[in-house]
């Protein structure tokens, strides 16, 4: 417990200083897409999902091409958003959660492309974008920018994030 609360402690300061500036962050830069996974049931969240601090997994759903990941049969109404879905477990920033499923858009806000994707550091649990080098905190701070083009442009951008509601059959949707 005190090894991932040195984890994680590090990720609030630059969330508190980026909130307290004059301007805000901008998490709706990515456009409005569709969005719906279902890992509904024990079953696919136990081979779908994650478990624990930091485990994380890309849902890119295309139709014509590969998807990931690429044993899961996407049915047909879902939905990955822009870029893809990262799901991963952090800390809910909006209840007392401590161990909760998080989603974020996988395309980076600063170059608003579907094809330029952030991916995860298994080290430190952040996202990065290898295009533009801003960094995102996945785990702690709701997808808030921490270094990078991302946190210092004119502009501030957060990753965009999205709904994980728990099934009343187990496992969780993934909305918007």
């Amino acid at each position: 417990m005190i090894c991932r609360l040195k984890k994680i402690l590090p990720g609030f300061l630059p969330l508190l200083i980026i909130l307290s500036g004059c301007q805000g962050v901008d998490d709706n830069r990515i456009p409005n897409m569709p969005v719906n996974i279902s890992l509904a049931g024990a079953g696919l969240w136990n081979t779908f999902g994650v478990s624990g601090f930091g485990s994380h997994r890309n849902f890119i759903y295309n139709p014509l091409g590969v998807s990931q990941p690429s044993n899961f049969a996407f049915p047909g109404n879902s939905a990955t958003g822009f870029g893809g879905v990262l799901l991963i477990e952090g800390v809910d920033p909006f209840s007392a959660i401590t161990a909760a499923p998080l989603a974020y858009d996988l395309a980076c806000p600063v170059e608003r492309n579907p094809q330029i994707r952030v991916e995860v550091e298994n080290e430190t649990y952040m996202a990065v974008c290898k295009e533009c080098n801003s960094v995102y905190d996945v785990t702690v701070a709701n997808g808030a920018p921490i270094s990078g083009e991302a946190a210092t442009g004119k502009y501030k951008y957060a990753l965009k994030s999205y709904r994980v509601i728990p099934s009343p059959s187990g496992g969780y949707l993934i909305t918007n």
